[in-house]
């Protein structure tokens, strides 16, 4: 690229964008699977996962000419997440599931993961699902054992307190997905501010690069 135009558009490799299409991967499986086809929410869900992902790539790519522009649909982007946030925390508490604590040991295994794909996500919700009906599943005369097993086991492996549901896991996921993502997007606000405020926009490197062609 010339000194007028800077590289640009690498938005694919930025953590933040690939765990926000993630989320919208998520978003759009669980909303098909959870919520009603019927449901404004449901639309609203899906359109805000989804605003989290172009807003990234449209800032990226728009950065060519206007960092003021890239910072502004990054925090668009960032934005949108969090009120897909809310989506999340308002169906959980809505049906009475649980909003799982960032070190219950069934977070701490998913993020352990580190999952990168769909498929990743919903192998884990059907483990944890699975664990979950087996250890509650067990009868009483195993209870003493079981209470045993629980305090041998590290933190991050012991038995979840009750039995959690498919669709309990999946938001759970979803929120801790979107909590990275939303952490990895305001630092790459932060960055860009202090860019634009180091290096200006569009206009002064115009003007750096045309006044340099002159003197030469």
């Amino acid at each position: 690229m010339s000194d007028l135009i800077p590289k640009h558009g690498g938005y694919r490799k930025l953590k933040g964008f690939q765990v926000a299409q993630l989320v919208y991967d998520l978003t759009v499986r669980f909303c098909e699977k959870y919520v009603d086809r019927f449901s404004r929410t449901r639309d609203q869900m899906v359109q805000a996962a989804r605003s989290g992902v172009q807003n990234i790539a449209e800032g990226s790519q728009a950065s060519a000419t206007s960092k003021k522009t890239e910072l502004k649909l990054t925090q668009v982007a960032r934005a949108s997440l969090e009120e897909l946030k809310l989506d999340y925390e308002d169906f959980l508490r809505q049906r009475g599931l649980a909003r799982l604590a960032p070190e219950h040991p069934v977070l701490m295994r998913f993020k352990a993961r580190k999952p990168q794909t769909m498929e990743e996500v919903r192998a884990w919700v059907a483990q944890e699902h699975q664990r979950s009906l087996d250890t509650h599943g067990r009868t009483k005369t195993h209870t003493d054992d079981l209470q045993k097993e629980k305090e041998s086991m590290p933190v991050s492996e012991g038995p979840c307190s009750s039995p959690i549901s498919s669709a309990c896991l999946a938001a759970n996921a979803a929120l801790s997905l979107l909590n990275l993502a939303c952490y990895l997007l305001d630092r790459q606000v932060e960055r860009l501010a202090q860019d634009f405020e180091n290096e200006g926009g569009f206009t002064e490197r115009l003007y750096r690069v045309r006044s340099e062609k002159r003197r030469n």
